[in-house]
This record gives structure tokens, C-alpha cells and sequence, in this order.
């Protein structure tokens, strides 16, 4: 234990154990997922994130050792641990200078977005220098002043190579790209079903997998816009499924991104009119609902079943705002009397 503690602290990182786990220490080799809690603090205490606090949920983090992990310090650090112990790592500003990267990811992750929003098609140590805005008011200025972090973290469990299924992002390149198709299968059979929320969540992982491999190619090359081709139908499932879930607005924006790229994409215009249509956007819905019409007339009987319906709620918002106002002003003043 000594002897270890000296390593790390020849390293840049002191160790302060603060309850000790239980057992023997692991020999982890490459392959073990190792799954803990974990606080990172200041040195004058503030804290920047708690896995059992982040997104309102206590989710721990869950890494798989020899994967090259961004932080390599959490790696570095979970090997000197006892499954169920809980120890304090300081660690110098070189093994920190990408935690506000990591940090920003496993913000997006605990809000259900894609980790990789926000971060631009380039190395880490390319974004710390591009002062490009993370989001995060802290994290920006992390990443302008580096400085040495406080990780507390407890162990909770330790899993040997191929006691577990590997999750999507431990997966190699070629392995996501065999996932995807069963990832969108499930989501489809989910939809029969009427598990609609499962179903998008199915989708969802589908879509962050895709676009984790095209943050990888260069906008417009062949191999981005094969993966974009691929993405397109998952987020138009995914999209029917927002419009059942009633997030019309969402629906919309990720509608418009399609047919800003694909002009043709009937789906996704049909979809977005409908969104419209919802929001009282009888205009835009109108619009889209024609467009629809103009790439394929085959759709004629639904797209005047859904203006039907679309009329047929406006008229009874009208007369329901007109029997609310009836009579408002033409009330007669009360007339003020004096003794």
C-alpha cells in the first residue's frame, strides 16, 4: 500500500484512503469494467461534479480498463482500490488538463443528449487550446486555467473480462457499426408494441452511436455521408415517437435539420406538418403539408385527413375563445354613487 502511494505521488497524485474496501486488490487486467461513484472538487472544496447527484439521478460511472480512456488519471487511479473503497485523489494539473471534455460529456450524458454535442471535429488537446465554449460557465474556465483536481471516488464493483456485455461505448469502431441494425430493430419491434418511450430510447442509442463514428470523418466525405444515411432513418423513428410523446418542438427541429440536408425527404416534411399543425403553426403546416403533396400526390388522402383535423381543432379554439370573451366588454360600468 506504501508502495504504491509513493508511485502515485512520484506521478503527480497523492492518495488520502478515506474508508478501506474489502478483499484482495484486483490485478485488473485490460478488459475490467470497473464501475464507482465519483465526486471532483476544487482544491478549496467547490465541487464540479457528483455522479450521485449529476441529472438528478446517482448513476455511477462505468469504465472499461485499456480502452484509452480521455481522463487516463481515473484509470490510473481505480487500479490502486479495493472493491468498496472510498479514497481522495489529488492529482497535478497534467493528468487534468481534459477533465473539463470529459466532464462536459458526462453533463450531456445525465441530461440524456449526445456526449459528443458541442465539441468540435477535432483532437482534445486541440479543443483545451481552441477557447471554444463548453457550455458551462465553470468548465470554460477550467479549460482556460488548468489546475489540480480532487477526484473522491468509491468502488462499488469489479468485473473481469467477459463476465459483462460491453456497452456501446467501449465498443470498437466495427463493433458499433454491427450494432446499429439491432439497436434499430429492437426499437422497431418496441414501436408495435406500444412501448413508444423504449422505442426512442432505442433509437436514441442508435443515432449517438452513429454520430460518435461520424464525429471520426470529415463533414461531406463519402464515409460521413454513408453514416448520415444511416443516422436519417433512426431519427425519423425517432421523431414519430416525439410526436406521440407530445414534443412537438423537438419534432420540428429535428425535421428541419433533414430537409435543410435532403430537400427530398417526403418523411420527414409529412412529420414536421404535423408538428406544425399541433403547435397551431397553421402556416408552416400548410407549407410542408403542400411540400408533401409536390414529392409524392400518392399521400393526397392523408395529407387532406390531417388538414381536416388540423381545421376542425382551429375552428373549436376559435368559438371556445369566443364564448370565453363573450359579453367581456359589454359589461356596463357600475356607476359610483355619493352620500
Amino acid at each position: 500500500m506504501e508502495e504504491e502511494a509513493r508511485k502515485l505521488l512520484e506521478e503527480g497524485i497523492r492518495k488520502k484512503l478515506v474508508s478501506p474496501g474489502k478483499g484482495e486488490l484486483s490485478t485488473f487486467p485490460n478488459g475490467t469494467k470497473v464501475v464507482f461513484h465519483y465526486r471532483t472538487s476544487l482544491c478549496d472544496g467547490t465541487v464540479l461534479d457528483d455522479s450521485r447527484t449529476m441529472g438528478d439521478c446517482s448513476k455511477p460511472m462505468e469504465l472499461i480498463l485499456g480502452k484509452k480512456f480521455k481522463l487516463a488519471a481515473w484509470e490510473r487511479v481505480v487500479i490502486t482500490m479495493r472493491q468498496g473503497e472510498i479514497s481522495e485523489f489529488t492529482c497535478d494539473t497534467n493528468h487534468t488538463a481534459l477533465y473539463p471534455l470529459v466532464s462536459q460529456s458526462l453533463r450531456n450524458i445525465s441530461a440524456g443528449k449526445d456526449p459528443l454535442e458541442g465539441q468540435r471535429h477535432c483532437c482534445g488537446i486541440a479543443q483545451i487550446h481552441s477557447h471554444h465554449s463548453l457550455g458551462h460557465k465553470d468548465l470554460d474556465q477550467l479549460q482556460a486555467s488548468p489546475q489540480p483536481l480532487v477526484f473522491t471516488i468509491e468502488l462499488l464493483e469489479v468485473l473481469p473480462p467477459g463476465s459483462f456485455q460491453l456497452d456501446v461505448w467501449a465498443m470498437t469502431d466495427e463493433e458499433k457499426l454491427e450494432l446499429v441494425p439491432q439497436i434499430h430493430e429492437e426499437g422497431n419491434m418496441l414501436f408495435k408494441q406500444g412501448q413508444t418511450k423504449e422505442a426512442a430510447e432505442k433509437y436514441y442509442n442508435g443515432i449517438a452511436c452513429l454520430k460518435n463514428l461520424q464525429m471520426k470523418e470529415h463533414p461531406g466525405d463519402e464515409a460521413w455521408v454513408k453514416l448520415d444515411h444511416m443516422i436519417t432513418p433512426l431519427l425519423l423513428n425517432y421523431c414519430q415517437c416525439k410526436l406521440l410523446q407530445g414534443q412537438y418542438y423537438e419534432v420540428i427541429e429535428h425535421c428541419t435539420s433533414l430537409v435543410f440536408k435532403y430537400e427530398d425527404n417526403v418523411k420527414a416534411f409529412y412529420k414536421r406538418a404535423k408538428a406544425h399543425a399541433a403547435v397551431w403553426n397553421e402556416t408552416e403546416a400548410r407549407a410542408d403539408f403542400a411540400k408533401v403533396l409536390e414529392l409524392d400526390s400518392s399521400l393526397e388522402p392523408s395529407v387532406a385527413k390531417e388538414l381536416r383535423a388540423m381545421e376542425e381543432r382551429i375552428r373549436s379554439k376559435e368559438k371556445e375563445e369566443k364564448g370565453r370573451y363573450k359579453g367581456l366588454f359589454n359589461k356596463t360600468p357600475a356607476t359610483a354613487t355619493t352620500g
